[in-house]
């Protein structure tokens, strides 16, 4: 089994990962309407935490943002829930809100055992490739144990997108 994070461009794979503490920002709707308000918000309380901490001699690289869609496969997407999120230090204890009316919070995302693919292409276009996965998942003997999350490797201008599609899993009984 792989250890680490970033995702093979040869296919799915099962890993571990690490819980990581995570600047978040709990939104509900169309993500596209959503998203550019979430984002001045999470990288504002991130950034101000990286160069208050530099200036106390500690680095730390802000890496790309994921999101967690409990319901995007059941639900209309007006009605999506989202939990974007940026990885922060552990020992982080809370964040300076930079946006007012957008609440970014300290959270613990739980890991443990994950299976995950790259998705290159489109976010309207991540069916398939979200369908492989879970006919990877099933065939390798283990089901799906938490909610669907991307991890955001490229912005959603650019020329192709990459997107880490991932979920928890666990052995099958």
């Amino acid at each position: 089994m792989a250890k680490g994070r970033a995702a093979s461009k040869s296919g799915p794979e099962i890993l571990q990962m690490p819980s990581q503490k995570m600047a978040v920002v709990h939104t509900h709707g169309d993500p596209n309407v959503v998203g550019p308000q979430v984002f001045p918000a999470l990288y504002g309380a991130v950034y101000t935490l990286k160069f208050a901490l530099k200036k106390k001699g500690v680095e730390f690289k802000v890496g790309p943002p994921r999101a967690r869609w409990p319901n995007a496969h059941q639900s209309p997407k007006e009605q999506w829930t989202g939990i974007w999120g940026l990885a922060i230090p552990e020992d982080t204890p809370a964040l300076t809100q930079k946006v007012p009316g957008v609440e970014v919070k300290v959270e613990e995302w739980r890991y443990g055992t994950v299976a995950q693919v790259l998705h290159v292409g489109p976010y309207s276009e991540e069916m398939p490739t979200v369908e492989r996965l879970h006919r990877f998942i099933a065939e390798n003997g283990y089901e799906i144990a938490g909610v669907h999350e991307e991890e955001y490797l490229t912005t959603p201008k650019a020329k192709v997108q990459k997107t880490v599609i991932r979920y928890p899993i666990r052995k099958k009984e």
